[in-house]
């Protein structure tokens, strides 16, 4: 079996700076690292991570929960986290909570015994408490925020991406705004439904709760939301939709389909969060879209900075912009429809076809 002092010999490099480009890459310059790394390769050799972890002191490991692996936005986070831990030579234990406070709380008792140096977490409502348990551990929230004043964070302009989508539609002649929302307790839904109630009463426009109805992030909960909002008398229904988040938005859509409503012509609407399917779709989707890979990466490089850190940790407050990115499914309430092409080819052709129904997704344990 190879060992360091073979690889070491291989790359002409002393012992002491192989093993650094293998456990410490930051701590060697580029084309040192992948001399050695080629050497390694070469030899087949497989460092004793055990070992090694004894003998400095530390794991090289993080811990990372996010609160639903299945949705796009939370596999690009978990993609920009671990391609920034890779390049420090780091490795992530990702977990999924599921939205589940239960969930989360299992996921982090089982990362203490793999002693991990720090914690990304996109919390459900009950980390704030979990958290309690791990008080020594460095812990950035990603995403959404527990309230504690002395976290690091990386999230988004909730704000003013809720505020933009709901100037948008009030800009083509929408007064029936309605929206489908995220759980309450979570940080994220409450910043953007605060925003579209406050983008509404800015344009003189009242607050109806009753337009208002939860989502809970689920395709199926947001579907089932979006029947209720559609099925209203015409003098009530929205004309418009804004949805809190793309699983939620993809339950609006199926529902409209199912309704026959025509995208834009019928109904408009705006989702948070862009995806391939967002852009794909028929027609495509105006979205307010977040820098999700981007926000990953900031939370691996905010978590290092904080184990690198020497004394008292001081906690940074980072927040990405959104974008709002206007495609085909919104337009002026009312517009009509001219030609057959105007149909969305997607949907059925008449109500004689069975209405799509939202898929169930993986049984949750």
């Amino acid at each position: 079996m190879p060992s360091i002092q073979d690889v070491a010999q291989l790359a002409q490099v002393s012992t002491a700076t192989a093993s650094r480009a293998l456990s410490r890459p930051d701590m060697v310059a580029q084309s040192t690292r992948q001399r050695v790394l080629n050497a390694a390769q070469q030899l087949g050799y497989q460092p004793n991570v055990l070992a090694r972890s004894l003998r400095q002191g530390e794991t090289r490991t993080i811990g990372v929960v996010v609160t639903d692996i299945l949705n796009p936005f939370h596999a690009t986070l978990a993609k920009g986290i671990q391609d920034a831990a890779d390049r420090h030579g780091y490795v992530a234990f990702l977990f999924n909570s599921d939205e589940e406070p239960a969930k989360e709380r299992r996921a982090l008792e089982t990362l203490r015994g793999h002693l991990p140096q720090g914690l990304i977490l996109v919390p459900t409502s009950g980390a704030r408490e979990h958290l309690k348990a791990m008080p020594d551990l460095p812990v950035v929230e990603l995403d959404r925020v527990t309230g504690n004043p002395d976290a690091t964070t990386v999230t988004t302009d909730n704000a003013g991406g809720g505020a933009a989508a709901t100037r948008h539609l009030i800009d083509l002649g929408h007064t029936r705004i309605g929206m489908i929302v995220g759980q309450q307790d979570i940080s994220t839904a409450t910043q953007r439904h605060d925003a579209y109630r406050a983008a509404l009463e800015a344009a003189g426009l009242t607050y109806d709760p009753a337009l208002v109805l939860p989502g809970n992030h689920r395709e199926d909960d947001g579907y089932r939301a979006a029947m209720r909002l559609l099925s209203l008398p015409p003098d009530r229904r929205p004309t418009a939709l804004f949805v809190g988040n793309n699983e939620m938005t993809v339950g609006a859509v199926l529902a409209a389909r199912a309704l026959n409503l025509h995208i834009p012509a019928d109904l408009s609407i705006v989702g948070f969060d862009d995806s391939r399917w967002a852009q794909t779709m028929t027609p495509p989707l105006t979205v307010v879209a977040q820098p999700a890979y981007d926000l990953g990466v900031q939370a691996c490089e905010q978590l290092l900075r904080l184990l690198h850190h020497t004394g008292a940790r001081t906690p940074a407050r980072v927040q990405l912009p959104t974008t709002l990115i206007i495609r085909h499914s919104t337009g002026p309430p009312g517009q009509p429809r001219t030609t057959a092409s105007s149909r969305d080819p997607a949907r059925p052709a008449s109500s004689s076809h069975p209405p799509v129904a939202p898929s169930a997704g993986p049984p949750r344990a």
